[in-house]
């Protein structure tokens, strides 16, 4: 007998619960994967959680119902039809199992129950105690002393004889006549009518079991008695339907049930195309890397050499190692560089020769316009450089900005992802330098040979990184998008970083006493309301509250009991009063939490300002984002709001705020490209767009448009640039679909060169599986040929919407790029200091704001020549609020 126990996995059953517990998940092709992806992770879960080493994955064998069909034609007949992408999910789970070592097991016209049973029943004999790990109640007519239930999603609860009992209120023996009675709705099994669980929990418990109730059916008073004598028939059916069938051949050789050695690059090369790389290291299947030469420089000859050699190769990779996350916050430790593959070098300013004597003889060097460098998230190196005096002038290359034009659809382009995704390299993450938590070690205290290893690895990756990316930009023919704008912003957007913006945090202050105040005020409303005190940041609370107290319909519900989401709140706005003030006070506390106590943590000690980090290479349209902290998502719409707006404001005297934005530049580039002569003229006449719109769609004058009917386009004219249907404009417009259907419709009879605009690009994108921008900026849409309705319904937005908001996107960059050459040409005291999408911020001495707006202006006008003008609205102000 074997001295471990055995585990029998459900794996239809856990393949069916992924797919609709875990979100929307694809590979790079687009197919779905969510269910493959939950599927390996319970598995490997249960294998590390019980170090188990007997093992099988059961899964229902092809055409697996028809011998319980022949005995009833309805079995299993409601069932709706497999989800379209989730057949082959099933397929890759089995695949998964073979390459990883995992036994597995599907019989022809089996179902995976009835396999189950009779490994459970030969495995009691074989192994000291057997888990069948499913939540399927059928199973627990298994359970005996050494056979017992697993469920790995509720804390891997186990059933054994007695809490099967306390569970179905009848024991194992008598659970397929339980269940003979009560019926299984799932598989269409009929039981007995009117026969609930707790009843036949206690008929089976007076009788001992169902021949015997059944036998004495007709002594049984009342209704009982008349419903089992009825449906005698039915029960023993039932009762045949829901028993383990226990004649099937299965392998009997305990060899077989061991989990085997992996197919280490097969499984390797399966979860790359996965795009599961979070599973690779987990399952130790990383190609061991090839000797390498990392050369720690710690003396003044090495070093001398160092700068030597490198002048010499002209172009090569850094990475900067600091004592804090933010490049301005912290101190230099070290610089690893590398201009070829296998090879680096570490220079420490901890080490021997000291901060002074490293950094002096660096700076000639890395300043030298003729010596170019690169490196990944290179800018977050140019600000650390610059923050100790260094400014390189010659940035040539960054691999996470390569990595993101060639695959923006992709979230991972960290160098940890691409070292998986390129060489098969689990590289070790920065906590395996430093340790976690209370045995964190600060970088200045690191052992400067494992830095040097560490590092040198990245500059190593670095270097190989770039040479497959430049040759991919050149063939896929996005080199000039590279070369001419990404690359050439970095710079722009490092000048403002560095720069920052003033707070004012005695301000703030003030706005925090007033924002406190609000929220108190609004409890007291709300638990007057409620006529009960709760914690308004429960939801379990608050569900309680709106849904049994107060005994508001639930719209929707969640696996954990009422959702009690913005979604569902708005929705009840004009159902209850409280609804209203529970938004109001979720925004207030966002308020006081995110932004009132979290911006005065943020500003740097040194400089007095804050200096949040734009990102290149995390939106997939181009769009620039904003983090640590999101200065894009500073909120506009309540007076808390612009109360924070009003604590930003230039730091020096009689110095103001210029705002330029784009006015309502999306909608004009639909205009240009779908070349729709009622849009183009409006805005060639600067007509008020969503007026122009509201008197096509309602066929009336200008001047008889009412605000509601402005409105109702508004809506229309945002919701075709995001790829907006019938009930989305419904829950916008708070109109029922058909109407929000008719109005779409409308629309597009009005403006039929939108339609074929709109649909010529949901049309390529199918065609070559991908949206792109007037500058050529792709964008993958894999999601468009998915079998998923839903998820190719988002492909279709992400058509249409890539190239407006992406092509926003590139020419406010285009536009950033021409006015810091303009600023630099002019020798202005002025400055840029955010971008928040479609508009850019200056910091502006009085003096220079009228050659600023002038220029400025002018350069977001001209970035690029549509077939209709853009326009850019002016603002000045004292602080950000009266911009």
């Amino acid at each position: 007998m074997n001295s471990k126990p055995l585990f029998v996995i459900d794996a239809s059953g856990y393949i069916y619960r992924a797919y609709h517990a875990i979100a929307m998940m694809t590979n790079t092709k687009g197919e779905s994967t969510n269910a493959l992806f939950g599927f390996i992770r319970s598995l490997l879960k249960l294998i590390k959680d019980f170090q188990s080493e007997n093992i099988v994955a059961v899964f229902d064998g092809p055409d697996n119902t028809q011998n319980r069909k022949n005995l009833y034609s309805e079995y299993k007949s409601h069932r709706k039809k497999m989800p379209e992408d989730l057949g082959h999910q099933i397929d890759w789970a089995k695949k998964f199992c073979q390459l990883s070592g995992i036994p597995l097991l599907t019989i022809e016209g089996v179902e995976a129950d009835d396999t189950i049973g009779n490994i459970a029943l030969w495995a009691e004999k074989n192994y000291p105690s057997v888990y069948l790990c499913t939540t399927d109640k059928d199973m627990a007519q298994l359970v005996t002393d050494k056979i017992n239930l697993l469920n790995t999603y509720k804390d891997n609860f186990i059933l054994g004889p007695k809490e099967v009992e306390e569970t179905f209120g009848v024991p194992p023996s008598l659970i397929s006549d339980w269940l003979a009675m009560t019926g299984d709705a799932s598989d269409n099994v009929p039981g007995i009518s009117g026969i609930g669980p707790k009843t036949a929990a206690d008929l089976l418990k007076q009788y001992g079991s169902l021949d015997n109730l059944l036998d004495q059916a007709s002594a049984i008073p009342g209704k009982k008695g008349l419903l089992i004598q009825e449906q005698k028939e039915m029960a023993k059916l039932s009762k045949q339907l829901v028993s383990i069938h226990l004649d099937i051949d299965i392998p009997k050789n305990p060899e077989f049930f061991q989990i085997k050695s992996k197919q280490s690059s097969d499984l390797l090369e399966f979860l790359k195309s996965m795009n599961f790389n979070s599973l690779i290291k987990e399952l130790g299947v990383s190609q061991k890397g090839e000797a390498k030469t990392y050369k720690l420089v710690d003396s003044e000859e090495d070093l001398d050499a160092l700068i030597s050699t490198l002048r010499e190769a002209k172009t090569f990779a850094i990475a900067t190692l600091t004592t804090h996350p933010h490049p301005l916050m912290g101190s230099l430790v070290g610089i690893a560089f590398s201009f070829e593959p296998d090879k680096a070098f570490y220079l420490p300013f901890n080490g021997n020769l000291g901060f002074q004597k490293a950094i002096t003889p660096l700076k000639p060097l890395l300043e030298d316009p003729g010596i170019a460098l690169f490196g990944h998230n290179i800018k977050h190196d140019l600000l650390v450089l610059k923050n100790n005096g260094i400014e390189p002038k010659n940035i040539c290359f960054d691999t996470i900005l390569a990595s993101f034009i060639l695959n923006s659809n992709e979230r991972q382009h960290l160098l940890d992802a691409l070292c998986l995704k390129y060489f098969g390299k689990a590289k070790p993450t920065i906590e395996d330098l430093t340790g976690k938590g209370k045995k964190q070690i600060g970088a200045q205290a690191l052992p400067i040979e494992k830095v040097k290893d560490y590092y040198g690895e990245i500059v190593d990756y670095i270097v190989q990184l770039k040479a497959i990316f430049e040759k991919e930009l050149t063939e896929r023919g996005l080199k000039d998008l590279f070369e001419t704008l990404e690359l050439p912003l970095l710079g722009v957007l490092a000048e403002m970083e560095f720069k920052g913006i003033y707070l004012d945090v005695e301000k703030l202050e003030k706005a925090k006493e007033k924002v406190l105040g609000e929220i108190e005020e609004l409890k007291k409303v709300i638990f007057e309301i409620a006529g009960v005190e709760f914690n308004l940041n429960s939801p379990k609370q608050l569900g309680e509250v709106l849904f049994q107290k107060l005994k508001i319909h639930p719209p929707k519900k969640t696996a954990t009991g009422f959702s009690t989401s913005a979604e569902i709140l708005e929705s009840l706005k004009n159902e209850h009063p409280i609804a209203e003030k529970l938004l109001e006070y979720r925004t207030l506390e966002k308020l006081r939490s995110t932004y009132i106590e979290k911006l005065p943590e943020e500003v740097n000690p040194k400089t007095h300002r804050i200096h949040t980090t734009f990102n290149q290479f995390v939106a997939a349209t181009g769009r620039l984002s904003s983090q640590d902290p999101n200065l894009q998502n500073i909120p506009v719409r309540n007076e808390a709001g612009l109360i924070i707006r009003e604590s930003f404001k230039p730091e020096k005297e009689n110095w103001r705020f210029l705002s330029l934005d784009y006015s309502q530049i999306e909608l004009r580039l639909l205009a240009h490209f779908s070349q729709d002569p009622v849009l183009k003229a409006a805005f060639i006449q600067g007509e008020d767009i969503h007026r122009t719109t509201a008197a096509s769609v309602f066929n009336l004058p200008l001047q008889e448009v009412t605000s509601s009917m402005r409105e109702f386009s508004k809506a229309v004219n945002f919701g075709i640039i995001y790829g907006q249907g019938p009930f989305g404009l419904s829950q916008v417009l708070k109109i029922d679909q058909y109407q929000a259907k008719s109005f779409i419709q409308t629309y597009f009879d009005r403006f039929p060169k939108v339609r074929e605009f709109l649909e010529a690009c949901k049309e390529e994108a199918r065609k070559k599986g991908k949206a792109v921008t007037f500058t050529g900026r792709e964008r993958a849409i894999p999601e468009i040929q998915n079998r998923n309705p839903q998820i190719r319904a988002l492909g279709e937005r992400l058509a249409v919407n890539t190239p407006l908001q992406g092509g926003a996107a590139d020419l406010i960059k285009m536009a950033m790029l021409e006015i810091q050459k303009e600023l630099k040409k002019l020798g202005l005291k002025g400055y840029m200091i955010l971008q928040i999408h479609d508009e850019l911020i200056f910091e502006v001495p009085e003096e220079e704001l009228e050659i600023f707006e002038k220029v400025i202006k002018h350069k977001m006008e001209t970035a690029y020549l549509f077939d209709i003008p853009l326009v850019a609205n002016v603002s000045i102000g004292k602080n950000w609020k009266e911009c």
